[in-house]
């Protein structure tokens, strides 16, 4: 295996205080790494569209809920998790741009129902082809196996952060 910048850095940390174990910063510095360099990647497509960070999490999370395609501001503060006053930016830029409508709630006249217009729906389709096929490029190094087995130990990690 090549010898990566945070393996160097685990390297140096043995030399210099060998009564520690440095060998947790290979996974979490490794993955700390990779996030910030699939972010750069994967934001592209995102802005060529006109979308502010987060704004595609909000677009997917209404397309997928089915139906008409709409949810509360707290149904979507769960899914995309972030606050609802970070949501209510998020919509406000959306609306703006036509991709998204606010009604009020049939069942709570104080509540908003947040959704997708034929816009916002057409392109949530385009981009999210061209989100996966990214996302898919990005693990271009790996077998199906070892992504699944990736995909697996990376679900009990979440699953141990969860529980925390």
């Amino acid at each position: 295996m090549t010898t990566d910048a945070v393996a160097a850095m685990t390297d140096q940390w043995r030399r210099e205080r060998p009564d520690l174990d440095p060998s947790p910063m290979l996974v979490v510095g490794r993955m700390f790494r990779l996030t910030d360099a699939w972010d750069r990647e994967l934001r592209g497509p995102f802005a060529e569209a006109g979308l502010g960070n987060g704004d595609f999490d909000v677009l997917a999370a209404l397309r997928r809920s089915g139906g008409p395609c709409a949810l509360s501001a707290g149904e979507l503060s769960r899914t995309v998790l972030v606050t609802t006053g970070a949501i209510t930016k998020r919509v406000d830029r959306l609306e703006s741009a036509g991709l998204v409508t606010r009604s009020v709630a049939a069942d709570d006249s104080r509540g908003r129902r947040i959704a997708l217009t034929a816009k916002g729906k057409r392109l949530t389709d385009r981009l999210i082809g061209v989100h996966l096929a990214n996302q898919r490029r990005l693990l271009g190094g790996l077998d199906e196996g070892e992504r699944e087995s990736l995909a697996a130990l990376l679900a009990k990690l979440a699953g141990a952060a969860e529980a925390r």
